[in-house]
């Protein structure tokens, strides 16, 4: 069967774009069977590069029979021969698909959590350890990810590549021109419906995902300083993480730290993820969202991170990139529509009702 044509301008763009990969290179290409197409066409370009693919390709039903039958030994081995593989690669790319997105909502959370804490020092290296390390994570079709955002396969398609394949150097001009507003120590003030959030944030080291790290592209991230954040939010949009959906999520903050958690839906979950550490009640990361051609929310953070007119809060690890002041085995995004509220930075308002002041 020919290979559909946007799924090979996908495969070249995460090739070429975003991991350049080069001859003698290893290459991870972590992804699950419902993506085998697109496996498939990136291993084909991996090689024509003269590079070495490294195929991680996971079975649907293994994750929720792990956790439900898993003893403490087991949850607790550290993976080494993953490790080995990770350390020992300079490229990895990791596909956003899934067969069913609630497969591990019956499983017990604490278990999660302690296999996170365990698995994280490897997870950190793929996210933070740049140049020896290379990342892309790219979304791809799938059945679960359609129903998730109420659409036909087809229309999700159709959704996603147009959300991957665009211009990105115009896109990402504009990207640069907003991030410029952001200094050292700016100040940054969310008012509006369901918001009064105060923070200053390490706006010097500031970044957009132009880079390819993230396909879907179209976010502009930073690190907050740790203990900055003063004031409340209520999220409008769901928070999904290992198969619970926290609906309805409100939290105040003093001085950095959450020190009041509500949700309609899956409180608990909401709780026992921020006691996951000493700082997994702390936020790790300020994004605003700034794809051009993603304006629904699908139940997909890859993409739901990106809504022009949104920003997200990420509960926990902060980029070393970004500035770093906060390290956790959990870093969980949860969007805020800033439709009917303002982004204000050093005083100056720089986003009304989702359209930009420059």
């Amino acid at each position: 069967m020919p290979t559909d044509l946007r799924t090979q301008k996908l495969a070249n763009l995460v090739v070429d774009y975003a991991l350049q990969v080069k001859p003698d290179e290893n290459v991870v290409i972590s992804g699950s069977t419902e993506a085998e197409e697109f496996i498939l066409a990136l291993y084909k370009e991996v090689v024509l590069r003269g590079a070495h693919p490294i195929l991680r390709v996971s079975i649907p039903g293994t994750s929720p029979f792990f956790y439900k039958h898993a003893n403490k030994n087991q949850i607790e081995k550290f993976p080494d021969h993953f490790d080995y593989i990770v350390k020992s690669s300079q490229k990895y790319i990791g596909i956003d698909t899934e067969i069913n997105t609630r497969e591990l909502s019956t499983c017990n959370p604490k278990k999660i959590t302690a296999r996170a804490k365990i698995t994280h020092p490897i997870s950190e290296y793929i996210c933070n350890s740049r140049p020896k390390m290379v990342r892309s994570s790219v979304g791809f079709p799938c059945l679960a990810k359609a129903q998730d955002a109420d659409m036909s396969l087809q229309e999700y398609e159709q959704f996603l590549f147009d959300a991957c394949l665009q211009d990105w150097d115009k896109i990402g001009k504009l990207m640069d021109k907003i991030k410029s507003k952001f200094h050292e120590n700016s100040s940054v003030h969310l008012i509006g419906q369901g918001v009064d959030l105060k923070m200053k944030v390490h706006g010097k080291l500031a970044k957009t995902d132009i880079d390819g790290e993230n396909i879907p592209m179209g976010e502009i991230f930073m690190a907050p300083i740790r203990e900055s954040l003063n004031g409340w939010i209520k999220f409008d949009y769901p928070a999904i993480r290992d198969g619970k959906e926290v609906t309805d999520i409100e939290l105040k903050f003093q001085d950095g730290k959450v020190i009041e958690a509500k949700a309609s839906k899956n409180e608990d979950f909401l709780k026992e993820m921020l006691a996951t550490d000493e700082n997994s009640s702390y936020v790790g990361e300020l994004g605003i969202g700034c794809n051009p051609k993603i304006d629904k929310f699908t139940k997909n953070l890859l993409f739901d991170e990106k809504i022009g007119g949104t920003i997200h809060l990420a509960l926990g690890s902060a980029y070393k990139d970004n500035g770093g002041g906060n390290n956790s085995a959990i870093h969980w995004d949860i969007v805020k529509d800033m439709h009917k509220a303002k982004l204000i930075v050093d005083g100056e308002i720089l986003q009304e009702n989702g359209n930009w002041k420059l």
